[in-house]
């Protein structure tokens, strides 16, 4: 079973000195092809059938962004990170998508909307989840998703959000809300975890 090196990232840390080995994590590189096929499996299930305009907030270094742009989707990125930017653009170079600096709890995207927006990872690491979700959902057209995907990682000090606490915030989830449980997906973590982690997909 796999170590939880999730716990040494949490808010606060130095992301841009972070940026150089974040994709050694089976599940940010996606560099294993049982990793990649995996997320681009959930990925097929999350995202519309169809090519469509997705913003994904704490992008990292773009690896599900380039999974999303190879399955055919317009990809707006967006990190905090400079440095995670700079790999995001080098990864999706020559892509039908497009890497901003800024922050994803409010992204500079202007009046632009969008079909999806898929988070991950994120929601835990901002000072005000609901606020940032009420946001977020401004940002998405009618009918579009959102889809969240988050966890509590740790036995020690555990960080994150639990999925009941997620499902309960007073946040733009409508009724056409599912929860996914994805720990038992070991092939998502390059193995065997313990912890929660699950995805949390709304029609808003």
């Amino acid at each position: 079973m796999r170590e939880n090196s999730d716990e040494a990232i949490a808010p606060g840390v130095d992301w841009d000195a972070a940026a150089t080995a974040f994709d050694e994590e089976p599940d940010h590189g996606l560099r294993e092809p049982q990793v990649r096929a995996a997320w681009a499996r959930r990925l097929c299930d999350w995202l519309p059938e169809r090519g469509c305009d997705l913003l994904d907030l704490g992008c990292g270094t773009g690896s599900l962004s380039l999974l999303a742009a190879e399955q055919g989707h317009r990809v707006t990125g967006v990190d905090l990170s400079p440095a995670m930017i700079d790999l995001a653009r080098a990864e999706l170079a020559g892509r039908d998508a497009v890497s901003l600096l800024g922050d994803p709890g409010a992204p500079p995207v202007g009046e632009q909307r969008f079909d999806t927006l898929l988070v991950r990872h994120v929601l835990w690491t901002l000072p005000d989840p609901a606020r940032a979700l009420r946001h977020w959902r401004g940002l998405v057209r009618p009918g579009g998703r959102l889809v969240l995907v988050e966890g509590v990682w740790g036995s020690v000090a555990p960080v994150g959000i639990p999925a009941d606490r997620l499902t309960a915030l007073p946040a733009p989830l409508t009724d056409d809300t599912r929860v996914e449980r994805l720990s038992e997906d070991a092939q998502l973590w390059g193995g065997a975890v313990a912890d929660e982690r699950y995805a949390v997909v709304a029609t808003v």
